[in-house]
């Protein structure tokens, strides 16, 4: 009996372990691409690259606009790369708005070792240097489920025009609890992104766009964090939109010309 118990618990322990130390392998889904591969869309566009830290380049695309009203630094979720997201900065650059997208650490053609705190360098360094070209006054911050949490910290170090988050969580640590309830989060995530703690330092207004249907981040996620400030946040429900259909409702397309466009 006694060592039945003992087997139940190394085994457990040993499950943790893996998951400690596999944790990137499910919560990013990368797609990696040769450093020589050529993005190539039927639109204006620049490739960009960022050396934040030696050794660490990170890469992104620029779709520009003539005489731009400002710039959406678009931060997607934890799969694939700019590569497919990029379909989406024409929702942005329609109402004459510049699009950045950036890949993370391991994305795309993107370098470096992924961590909480490495990630959160790159993207200010990102944000730094887009700021010395557009001024904060023009800059939307847009992050996208996983990217929403960068995004948070982002505004609340700084000071954008809008922060618009899609799908976010109230915070990453509590979103894996949730889908498995189970596991000793605190012990083993080494990702906590609380969303929810940065959302209370945001200066600039902030805008939640959250579909009924989603499973993965229900929305009651994005009516708590309303909830941190209401003044100050502003949930748009899109009826009937999941985690990741929510571009194919009008409601998504009304929401954001009525903020961008002129």
């Amino acid at each position: 009996m006694y060592s039945t118990l003992l087997y139940i618990v190394g085994a457990y322990l040993l499950i943790l372990l893996v998951i400690y130390f596999t944790q990137d392998r499910w919560i990013f889904k990368p797609e990696k691409l040769h450093p020589d591969f050529q993005y190539a869309y039927d639109v204006p566009f620049r490739e960009l690259f960022f050396d934040a830290e030696p050794g660490v380049r990170i890469n992104g695309l620029h779709f520009y606009v003539k005489d731009p009203l400002g710039l959406v630094l678009y931060l997607h979720g934890n799969s694939r790369s700019i590569k497919g997201w990029a379909k989406y900065a024409k929702d942005f650059s329609r109402y004459q708005y510049d699009v950045v997208l950036v890949d993370y650490r391991g994305f795309g053609k993107s370098t470096g070792k992924r961590g909480e705190k490495a990630m959160f360098r790159d993207m200010q360094f990102v944000y730094g240097e887009l700021a010395k070209t557009y001024g904060e006054n023009h800059i939307i911050v847009y992050g996208r489920s996983l990217g929403s949490g960068f995004a948070a910290k982002l505004a609340s170090e700084h000071t954008p025009r809008y922060l618009i988050l899609d799908a976010p969580f109230y915070s990453f640590r509590g979103a894996v609890q949730r889908l498995l309830p189970l596991l000793p989060v605190r012990l083993v995530l080494r990702y906590r992104l609380p969303t929810y703690k940065w959302l209370t330092l945001v200066k600039c207004h902030t805008y939640l766009i959250h579909g009924t249907r989603d499973l993965l981040i229900p929305i009651r996620q994005s009516e708590r964090l309303r909830d941190l400030n209401p003044d100050k946040i502003t949930l748009i429900p899109i009826e009937g939109g999941k985690h990741n259909n929510l571009p194919t409702f009008p409601q998504y397309h009304n929401f954001l010309k009525d903020i961008l466009a002129p």
